[in-house]
């Protein structure tokens, strides 16, 4: 396999003043960051009023997620920027509440419930490739918009058993289209300390998307909370955590926290599948040969008819091809969180109210970890040597007791998706059209992913796809 090394974002000069650092901040946050923070352990920030950490090296990652993570709670900049949508929920809180939260969701997703959603995954699949056949024609297509399709499809039929068709989720779907293009992942005031009541001043669009999302989440979950009182609510995710008692208090959720919880389960369930599908298939474009390997994979793996849950260890390569489109794009760019406590990280006293800034960016390409970082190589994962960086340098859902609840499920179905996907069509790359990753809400491409489709079984296509090996 070729050294593929696929786009990545410029990084801004050494020096700059404050001003020019806020400026490109506020263009994205990958600009505003020096070339630097790929091969060090830890840098300093100064800021008005505070001072921000960007922290690399594995025992303090390890001491803030896994050894002392009430000490370091979710930063308020991450609140304050998305607190009209979330509210309150699990992405969000701290303390107690959050540990509260935890308990009544993580029983959601746990192993069984995987094989019981995988139905509705493969159902989301099979409507995709319906969905995208008309565009199979060889021209360009933008294929964010198409993943950000199918990934809500998935999470409307697992959370709710309702298709992407329906009216609501319709609306839900095409609000937060708007929602993430209106609100970044953090802006200008991050370079400041403002109290929690700042985040009244987001600007009016954010805030009447974020109304619209909530009302039509508060319909689908008053309705769901009346099908369970009539028992005849079906058994998907949204009926588990509606009737799922915190073991310690007995406490449920209320309406209101459930929308938090949905708004959330949209957030990290939709946005980020999508920002990772599409990544996905844009290196296998780039890699032919990778992606004959997965499309022999999948026709294997459903040689006897469709895909099934089972079968789905038998695509192995399709699944190191996900994790290392995750290292190279980790849909969740950066982490923030702010210590209680004084501390000393690498003989430097880090004051408390700290900004401790942990990236799985840049540690998934950082230069002390991986061999050829900025490569595209799905078949490093089956190689001794990744084992290390494997453990301490590859946190695309987090680590430690903030672990992502939905890692499982995101990684079936990323390795279902991509491999009905790529056994239905043959992906190109459009000459001219090289995708920019920029850090929204998650990372997305700054003017889209443009892909060309063709029938998988087309002969022209097979026959090309032979002569790129």
């Amino acid at each position: 396999m070729s050294d593929i090394v696929p786009p990545k974002p410029a990084s801004r000069p050494e020096k700059v003043s404050l001003w020019q650092h806020m400026q490109l901040f506020r263009k994205d946050i990958f600009a505003s960051q020096p070339e630097r923070l790929y091969k060090a352990w830890m840098a300093e920030f100064k800021m008005p009023f505070f001072r921000s950490y960007f922290v690399n090296q594995p025992e303090l990652v390890k001491k803030v997620l896994n050894e002392d993570p009430d000490n370091f709670p979710k930063s308020e900049i991450i609140r304050g920027a998305l607190y009209s949508l979330l509210g309150d929920g699990v992405f969000v809180s701290n303390g107690e509440k959050w540990k509260q939260q935890r308990r009544i969701i993580d029983p959601a997703f746990e192993g069984g419930r995987l094989r019981d959603v995988f139905p509705s995954m493969l159902g989301a699949g099979h409507a995709a490739v319906e969905r995208l056949t008309p565009h199979a024609t060889g021209q360009p297509l933008e294929i964010e918009e198409q993943t950000s399709k199918l990934a809500a499809d998935v999470i409307f039929r697992t959370l709710f058993s309702i298709p992407i068709t329906d009216d609501d989720a319709k609306g839900v779907f095409e609000n937060f289209r708007d929602y993430q293009r209106t609100q970044p992942l953090m802006n200008v005031a991050s370079f400041f300390k403002l109290p929690q009541w700042m985040h009244l001043f987001q600007r009016d669009s954010t805030k009447q998307t974020s109304a619209k999302i909530r009302a039509l989440l508060k319909k689908l979950t008053d309705d769901r909370a009346a099908e369970i009182a009539a028992g005849s609510a079906p058994d998907d995710l949204a009926t588990k955590i509606m009737t799922t008692a915190d073991p310690l208090t007995g406490d449920k959720f209320t309406g209101d926290e459930m929308v938090d919880q949905v708004a959330i389960f949209f957030l990290a369930g939709h946005e980020t599948s999508a920002s990772a599908l599409a990544w996905t298939l844009y290196l296998l474009a780039l890699d032919q040969s990778a992606q004959l390997r997965v499309a022999t994979e999948a026709q294997a793996a459903s040689a006897e008819g469709d895909f099934t849950f089972k079968n789905l260890s038998k695509m192995p390569f399709t699944r190191n091809v996900f994790r290392e489109s995750l290292r190279l794009y980790p849909p969740v760019p950066m982490m923030v969180r702010e210590n209680l406590r004084e501390e000393v990280f690498r003989e430097r006293r880090i004051k408390v109210g700290s900004q401790i800034v942990l990236s799985p960016w840049h540690l998934g390409r950082h230069q002390r970890f991986w061999d050829k970082p900025d490569v595209f190589d799905p078949d490093r994962w089956d190689r001794p040597e990744t084992k290390q960086p494997a453990r301490e340098a590859y946190i695309p859902f987090s680590t430690g007791p903030r672990v992502c609840s939905g890692a499982g499920f995101a990684m079936v179905e990323g390795v279902l998706l991509l491999a009905m996907l790529v056994k239905a069509f043959k992906f190109n790359v459009v000459e001219g059209k090289v995708p920019v990753p920029a850090a929204h809400l998650t990372v997305r491409a700054r003017d889209g992913i443009y892909l060309t489709l063709t029938p998988r079984g087309d002969d022209r296509d097979t026959n090309e796809t032979q002569k790129a090996e």
